[in-house]
Formats: C-alpha cells, structure tokens, sequence
C-alpha cells in the first residue's frame, strides 16, 4: 500500500510527466538509466518522483534529440539551471542550433526543387547530370545550370580538367575578360593597340586554359558564352565584345605568324 501513498505537493509521477509531454513512460526510464535525467526524488514506495525544474530539463533533452543529437552529446551539452542566465543560455544554445537546423533544411528544399526543374528542363534521364547538378548545389556554384547544356564529351573534359577552385575561376575569369572586351569596345581601344593585345593574350591563355591543347572543344566554349550570357539585351552587347575578342585575336596570331584555328582544320 506504500506504493499508492500521496505524492508530496510540487512532484510527479513519471506517468503524470509522461502525458504532461507526450512521450512514454519507458523513454523517462531510459533517460534516467541514461543518467541524462534522474528523477528529483523517490517516493517511499519507490515511484519516480519529478519536478517542474525537471519539466525543463525534459524539454531540453527532447529538443537535442530532435535535432539529431545523440544520448551522449545531448549528456555533455546539459548544465545546470540554477540561475535565470544559466537558464537563459542554454534557451539561447537550443535556439541556435534550431536556426541552424532551419538553414539547413532550407538548403536541402531549395537543392531539391532546383534539382527538380533542371530534370524537367534536360526531358531524359540521365543520372551522370544529375549528380554533378547536385555536387555543384552543394559547392554553392551559381552556374549549376549550365551542366544540362553541354554533351558528354564536354562534361567529361571539365570533369578531368577541373575541380572546384579551378573551375570557378574559370568561369569568373571568363565573365570578367568578357566585360573587359566591351570596356575597351566602348572606350574606342583598338584591337591591335598594346591594351588590346594584352587582352588578346590573356583572351588566349584563357582559352586554351580551357581546352588543354584540344581544339576541337573551341565550339563549346563559344557555347559556354552564348550560356551564360541568356539574357536578351545582354546578348546583344556581348555580340560587340565578340567582335572585339576576334579582331584582337586576328592581329595577336597575325603577329606571331600563327593560325592555330587553320592549324587544327588541316
């Protein structure tokens, strides 16, 4: 009959906590064999008996577990409350980790409906696309989008030829001899002045940055420009820089006595 006797005012039962928060009576079992929440006392009958103190601590616990952090982790991470500002922290370190979650969860539904209209966009299965989309969602690399345009040759030659940090510098060094090419365009540089074969020469190394040697990858990387310049107005503009890019290129191989373009025809 001791079992049954009254419960002293201010504690619970574990079944009493249990519906208080919704989770089994075995899951408060196992959090105090755990060590992670043993009951504030032990009523002469032998009931596990908790406090409020021990709702809050509960609530901690549950929120670390929900947000996939181990028995272990959740045990090292637990303080004290014994003050207002021991309390206030260890609210203020659970609300940090639910933002991060937050973020989190906001990139993976954001990789999942980008990878969703690049699917719908290509119209054929083909799993190679699909893994580099994701790898390149996952790099934070703006320019994801371009994957579903090249072929497999040319996939195959970025993918041997770069990684992460080349192949962004690549790109940004492309945008940015591209946007040099219409400063000196619109600046009245001519295309054979020291200025404009300065440009030519880096123009060129770019390329053949690019290529490696290989020739015939020049029509994709033209391909990449009319890519990455899809916006109408733009478009037109960057039809001027081309001109520029193929008159300076003309007198920088005129000069060097080379045509590596009739070379590779021939």
């Amino acid at each position: 009959m001791d079992k049954y006797k009254t419960i002293p005012h201010g504690y619970m039962t574990v079944g009493e906590v249990a519906r208080k928060m919704g989770i089994t009576v075995r899951t408060l079992q196992h959090y105090d064999r755990e060590g992670l929440l043993p009951p504030s006392a032990i009523s002469e009958g032998g009931r596990r008996l908790y406090t409020d103190k021990d709702i809050v601590k509960l609530h901690q616990i549950l929120s670390l577990k929900h947000l996939e952090f181990s028995l272990d982790d959740i045990k090292n991470r637990l303080i004290p409350l014994d003050t207002p500002a021991e309390i206030a922290d260890v609210l203020q370190e659970q609300a940090t980790a639910v933002k991060r979650k937050i973020e989190s969860l906001s990139e993976s539904l954001r990789e999942l409906e980008v990878l969703r209209e690049e699917v719908l966009q290509i119209q054929s299965v083909d799993f190679k696309k699909y893994a580099d989309i994701i790898v390149n969602l996952q790099m934070k690399n703006d320019f994801y989008w371009l994957i579903k345009h090249f072929d497999d040759q040319t996939l195959d030659h970025i993918r041997s030829h770069f990684d992460q940090n080349s192949g962004m510098a690549f790109i940004n060094t492309f945008m940015q001899l591209q946007d040099e090419a219409i400063k000196l365009q619109n600046a009245g540089i001519p295309a054979d002045s020291d200025e404009g074969q300065h440009f030519a020469k880096a123009y060129w190394n770019m390329i053949m940055d690019f290529t490696g040697g290989d020739m015939s990858m020049l029509p994709r990387l033209y391909e990449l420009g009319q890519f990455l310049n899809t916006n109408h107005k733009w478009k037109e503009i960057q039809d001027i820089a081309n001109r520029y890019v193929e008159q300076a290129l003309d007198f920088y191989f005129s000069h060097l006595g080379v045509d590596p373009f009739k070379e590779e025809i021939e």
